[in-house]
């Protein structure tokens, strides 16, 4: 059969072809879509992708305790000692010391560890301080044996002396830690406890006092960095500061200056033996033999009008023994002694006025919080001054200390002994005549 032009055989012909054509071109479009990989050339290396850095390890907060002790930790002061075995697990609880706040580091510490061991702990001293004997304290504090002794233990506790040793030590000079110090870190976020006395107590808030002058001198002249105050260790956190000894040494008002210029809205105060134990879940609960001063500076200001230290609107309380407070929800909690026994503002126990000369001596600020929650009047006050022979002796200030709607009291059912809440306290310099007295 044949077609005009055309075999039959001719046209198969033609189109195997033009389908092996089409063929072909459908592989070299698909080759073309798909990137060919380079070949490696010897000797010569390819540039590497732009790395992406591994996200920061974002810490846990810590799941252990503090025990922030206000100094003068007597032998006898069981509930405290006990808490701190407590807390690293009971009897035989390994809880290593450091001495290094001390002049003489290593008698500190075995005394510690001995009292420690009294009350059922397996305690011993870290060979750790600026003035240990036969020691280089920087070397101490990266020594693998250091901090391996710190890592084997359930509980850490600082000796009282001089807190700007205990930094010295675990702190690098550059500022950052030191192995051992990172480990005590590990220890407290591992659940551990971490307690201090007196120097101890001072280095738990992120800034502690240094080289500080009288309460009545910081008011005059104010506080400086590397001077009065430096860096803490900032066990607590960042928003609350620490400071101890203070009923007794009337070191409240210290603690105003320092928490303004480092923008501390809360502070706590810690009495001499006793103890602040503050938990995971912020939860600040005192024992031992007093209480805590409470301050709150969340809404208080100051009249850069008045020339000198001032302070209006500051709030504060004090937390008697066996009393808690949440840091986070500032929930207050009486002592089961108190819970039953809120003072009746509409009942007072006394209507005398409420005054003292000496706002900074021994226990002042407390004997007047308690004289004025129980009262018919609303404020009372205060004066502060000093020595005529000291800086500026005209120079005092006047503490207002005023009950508002949020003022509260609880009294004990079994001893004499109060919790004040929230009363208000204004502070303003005054101009004290010279002399203060004259011979009659």
């Amino acid at each position: 059969m044949k077609l005009t032009g055309f075999s039959l055989q001719g046209l198969c012909m033609r189109l195997c072809v033009l389908w092996l054509l089409g063929l072909a071109g459908a592989a070299a479009q698909a080759a073309a879509a798909t990137p060919v990989p380079k070949v490696q050339v010897p000797g010569k290396t390819s540039k590497p992708a732009k790395a992406v850095p591994p996200p920061k390890p974002v810490l846990a907060p810590p799941a252990g305790n503090l025990v922030i002790i206000g100094g003068g930790l007597r032998t006898e002061n069981a509930e405290v000692w006990q808490r701190i075995v407590q807390l690293a697990g009971g009897k035989g609880a390994r809880i290593g010391v450091f001495g290094s706040a001390s002049i003489n580091p290593e008698s500190a510490a075995q005394a510690t560890v001995n009292r420690l061991n009294q009350y059922g702990a397996q305690a011993f001293a870290i060979p750790l301080g600026v003035t240990w004997p036969n020691s280089d304290y920087r070397k101490a504090a990266e020594d693998p044996e250091t901090v391996a002794m710190i890592h084997s233990a359930t509980g850490i506790y600082f000796t009282g002396g001089d807190q700007a040793r205990i930094t010295k030590a675990l702190v690098r000079p550059d500022g950052s830690h030191s192995a051992a110090l990172d480990a005590v870190w590990d220890v407290y976020r591992d659940g551990g406890v971490v307690a201090g006395s007196s120097a101890g107590a001072a280095i738990m808030s992120t800034t502690m006092f240094y080289d500080a002058k009288s309460t009545l001198d910081m008011l005059k002249q104010g506080v400086n960095e590397g001077h009065e105050i430096a860096s803490g260790l900032g066990f607590i956190g960042e928003d609350v500061f620490v400071d101890q000894h203070l009923l007794v040494r009337g070191r409240f008002a210290r603690m105003i200056p320092v928490m303004l210029k480092k923008g501390y809205q809360i502070g706590l105060g810690i009495d001499e033996n006793t103890a602040m134990v503050v938990n995971a879940k912020r939860d600040v609960e005192i024992i031992g033999y007093s209480g805590a001063l409470l301050l709150d500076l969340s809404a208080a200001i100051t009249d850069r009008g008045i020339k000198g230290f001032n302070i209006s609107n500051a709030t504060i309380s004090y937390l008697d023994r066996g009393d808690k407070f949440n840091l986070v929800t500032r929930e207050f909690t009486p002592s089961p002694d108190k819970a039953d026994n809120k003072l009746d503002p509409n009942q007072p126990d006394a209507r005398e006025p409420v005054y003292t000369n000496d706002i900074l001596g021994n226990n002042a600020v407390l004997d007047l919080m308690v004289n004025l929650i129980d009262n018919a009047q609303q404020d009372a006050i205060g004066i502060a001054f000093g020595n005529p022979r000291d800086f500026n002796p005209e120079l005092g200030f006047e503490f207002r200390f005023s009950k508002t709607i949020n003022s509260v009291g609880y009294s004990s059912t079994e001893v004499e002994a109060y919790s004040v809440l929230k009363l208000r306290m204004d502070i303003r310099p005054i101009q004290l005549q010279q002399p203060l007295y004259r011979y009659r």
